[in-house]
């Protein structure tokens, strides 16, 4: 427990202070770079005072050109931590709509265009996402989303939700495929307990959704190529 600890010693010492100056700040100058940029250091610092290294390789498969959706399996708590510093650019993240609620870090997230999903499968909901998401691509904004919708129970890849490829189907946005290992042993659902080690993200060639003549084509081609690089204790079974 002395990891997890740490990591909310930097998060609560730095972070409501961080969003006291910072986002005021933002409101007069109208821009949140800077906001966005000590968020992402500060996500970072937490992660490495709990004794997490984190590896990240394929960088050079982001197509810096153009905003793209960067589409990861998700097994823990720490994966938005360890992955959101370490991607170029500024990026939104399609995220549960209760931790908007949170007081300071919900307004700095708002502001950020983070996307609330409501859970539970409703289409209207769904459809506000979509198109919220929709809106920060076109401002040039990356989206991080985890298309399987929650963690992984086993650390094993499970099924996608369609949603996240209805979005890259309407804008075109390129997928680039991500995949996280290592924190599925690090901080297991429905544990707050972090046990340190070394994370590591690769971050797989970009995919065009105008390649694709369906949606359900799309989510498979991502799906498979997500699970080809994966681990094998964490392939899927099916």
């Amino acid at each position: 427990m002395f990891a997890t600890l740490k990591l909310l010693f930097v998060y609560t010492a730095l972070g409501p202070l961080t969003g006291i100056v910072g986002i005021p700040y933002t409101f007069l100058v109208g821009d949140i770079s800077l906001l966005y940029r000590a968020a992402m250091w500060i996500a970072n610092a937490g992660i490495r005072a709990a004794g997490i290294h984190v590896e990240v390789s394929g960088l050079e498969n982001v197509p810096g050109e153009r905003a793209c959706i960067f589409m990861s399996n998700h097994v823990s708590n720490l994966d938005p931590p360890v992955e959101l510093p370490m991607l170029p650019g500024r990026s939104s993240v399609m995220l549960k709509k209760e931790l908007m609620s949170i007081p300071i870090l919900g307004r700095a997230m708002r502001m950020g265009d983070f996307i609330p999903v409501e859970r539970g499968g409703k289409r209207d909901a769904a459809q506000v996402s979509v198109i919220a998401a929709g809106k920060a691509l076109a401002k040039g904004l990356n989206i991080l989303v985890y298309p399987e919708g929650t963690r992984s129970r086993d650390g094993r890849l499970s099924a996608f939700k369609k949603g996240p490829f209805y979005l890259a189907m309407e804008t075109g946005a390129p997928i680039v495929p991500v995949v996280v290992s290592g924190t599925e042993g690090m901080m297991r659902k429905g544990s707050w307990a972090i046990i340190p080690g070394v994370a590591k993200m690769k971050l797989l060639p970009a995919i065009e959704p105008s390649a694709f003549a369906t949606r359900e084509d799309l989510l498979r081609a991502v799906r498979q190529v997500i699970a080809d690089a994966l681990p094998s204790e964490m392939k899927p079974l099916e």
